[in-house]
């Protein structure tokens, strides 16, 4: 299954030096507002160590990650929802996605404008989801109008919309992100319909200087209390390290940078798969001479779903699925082994996927 992820922000505050690095994706990236115009798109692996231990017992030429799109949209400004800046172009590049990356400046430099003169996450962030409000409700009034009429026709359809809409509505016109609601079964279809951008997960990236890597300056430490206070989470990047690991061809050499900045992993990994799992989805595996390859299901997903994502006609000719784990094969060595253990557990059209599976799909067809 395909998903996206738009990096948002204010101008200048290092959303294309961070797509860049998850990328290599070579957008353009200087010290001026608005050096994105177009927006940048780029497939980006989402590390899994499980996929190396899979391939120490099955050998293959080839091993497949799974992917997570990145859009890099430009910056918007205070008033993007009235046009100001480079407008509503790019409120709309934001709707087209499945999560937010939203980059906020964590780190001093009088070398680095800031559109707004100082540094300040809490005004920024404010200013980014503002527009994002505006933007939404000026979308809501128009449906709720809509709905409002067609309600009066007494159709239950029409009532449950309107009601749905009046919701939301409220809620926005509060200041509130559209997703700070709870919505009913029944409310929800009229809602997501509506393709609301503060209806988006969104995940907040602090980009931090060089010398602040643990994220212990009084801006990250404010920027994880807006999170805590709106649902979201904090990944802490130094854009300019890690545009630098990306440059490195050489994974020995990458290795002792790393250690001597006392960290395990790029931290554009973590936020790989934070954006993975803030989309609520997880991984399973198929693995054989011809490849190694992780797969993308949403957590809870059947197994007639999993054999979709290969091939409609697996879904749809589906018979059975022999599953077995990671566990599985690094205790016994082969499916040989584990077959003869009894460990290859044959599940049916029921099966909820975990989780890091290693599966065949049997199918009629």
């Amino acid at each position: 299954m395909s998903l996206s992820a738009g990096i948002v922000g204010l101008p200048n505050v290092g959303k294309s030096t961070i797509y860049n690095a998850l990328t290599r994706g070579g957008a353009d990236s200087a010290n001026y507002p608005f050096c994105t115009i177009d927006p940048n798109v780029g497939r980006v692996p989402v590390p899994d160590p499980r996929l190396a231990i899979i391939h120490r017992y099955i050998e293959t030429d080839t091993v497949i990650p799974a992917v997570v799109e990145i859009v890099d949209i430009a910056g918007l400004v205070k008033g993007a929802s009235n046009n100001e800046g480079l407008g509503n172009k790019f409120l709309g590049n934001i709707r087209e996605v499945d999560a937010i990356i939203h980059v906020v400046r964590c780190f001093e430099n009088p070398d680095v404008v800031h559109v707004e003169g100082s540094v300040d996450p809490e005004r920024d962030v404010d200013i980014i989801e503002t527009e994002l409000a505006l933007a939404d409700l000026a979308t809501v009034e128009k449906r709720v109008d809509k709905a409002r009429r067609a309600a009066k026709g007494m159709d239950k359809i029409e009532i449950a919309r309107r009601d749905a809409l009046e919701k939301v509505y409220a809620v926005l016109a509060e200041g509130q992100p559209a997703r700070s609601a709870q919505y009913s079964e029944l409310e929800w279809p009229y809602i997501r319909e509506s393709h609301l951008l503060t209806m988006k997960p969104v995940i907040y990236v602090a980009n931090v200087d060089e010398s602040d890597l643990g994220g212990t300056s009084q801006y990250v430490a404010r920027l994880r209390e807006l999170a805590a206070e709106r649902g979201g989470q904090v990944v802490e990047v130094c854009g300019s390290i890690e545009a630098e690991l990306a440059e490195m061809e050489d994974d020995d050499e990458r290795a002792e940078m790393l250690e001597g900045l006392g960290i395990a992993e790029p931290a554009l990994n973590v936020l790989s798969r934070a954006v993975y799992e803030l989309l609520g989805l997880q991984s399973f595996f198929t693995a054989g001479v011809q490849e190694i390859r992780a797969w993308t299901v949403p957590v809870g997903a059947k197994a007639p779903q999993a054999a979709g994502v290969i091939h409609s006609d697996f879904e749809k000719h589906f018979i059975r699925a022999e599953v077995f784990t990671v566990d599985d094969l690094r205790e016994f060595g082969g499916e040989v082994a584990i077959k003869a253990a009894g460990k290859m557990r044959l599940e049916g059209k029921e099966y909820t996927v975990r989780d890091g599976d290693i599966m065949h799909f049997r199918h009629s067809a």
